[in-house]
């Protein structure tokens, strides 16, 4: 079935064991034994992010790897910095949120349209704000954005504020349920309510201000906090290369 390598680890001699994320199965681990090999016809199976047909037989638990084929090999986001530190955060985010057992389909569609857009050198931290808006709906904890989260009303016209920790927008006669409320501005809270209801394989090219963009990366990265608490090294990681200016 086509899957897309979200983990890849070494095992025993010369083996490796691989997570997929696969269209039709959920989240599996799979064995290829001799992927660490010179000449294993495996060895390009199990890089990170690629993209493929596997072949494998599992009954419970761990599988094993009979055939495979690549269908894209994805290089570009391993041969660049930036753009495999956020794919390796999409990757581990999914991981760490996926279950086993769960269908895959939807999950799976929305990494390939996020990894595919990092290749298309699309701005990545959009990418990857809209992708974890996906994620979060996905999850069941989508914040609610077109309406004040606790009296229902709509306020077009007015100052509103970014709830975390109740899951979505606050009016100002609100505000007291949460007062650490971020105040959001209205370019910041349209884009938010557009990646709500955007698909990833539907993203075109969104120019953002640079301040617009930092703005939804803090909120997102709020909602996340709350919603998920996660803690991911690839995550640290993108916060190391930010500080660093890479």
């Amino acid at each position: 079935m086509e899957g897309i390598v979200i983990r890849s680890m070494d095992y025993g001699e010369g083996n490796k064991i691989v997570t997929l994320c696969t269209e039709s199965g959920g989240k599996a681990g799979v064995l290829v034994r001799g992927a660490k090999k010179p000449k294993s016809r495996h060895a390009a199976l199990v890089q990170p992010f690629t993209y493929g047909q596997y072949v494998y037989f599992r009954n419970t638990g761990l599988g094993t790897l009979n055939a495979g084929e690549i269908i894209e090999s994805n290089h570009e986001l391993r041969e660049d910095l930036v753009k495999a530190a956020y794919a390796s955060y999409a990757c581990e985010l999914l991981d760490r949120v996926l279950q086993d057992e769960e269908t895959g389909a939807f999950w799976f569609k929305q990494l390939k349209a996020c990894l595919q857009a990092l290749k298309e050198d699309k701005d990545p931290a959009i990418i990857i704000s809209l992708y974890e808006m996906k994620i979060l709906q996905a999850a069941g904890y989508g914040p609610q954005l077109l309406e004040c989260i606790s009296c229902n009303h709509e306020r077009p016209d007015e100052q509103l504020f970014i709830s975390p920790r109740l899951g979505g927008v606050l009016c100002r006669a609100c505000k007291h349920f949460d007062p650490p409320a971020m105040p959001v501005s209205s370019k910041t809270l349209k884009l938010l309510r557009l990646f709500g209801q955007l698909d990833l394989q539907r993203l075109g090219n969104i120019s953002v201000s640079e301040s617009t963009r930092n703005e939804i990366k803090k909120v997102m990265r709020a909602f996340m906090d709350y919603q998920l608490g996660l803690h991911l090294k690839s995550r640290s990681f993108l916060d190391q290369m930010e500080k660093y200016g890479i």
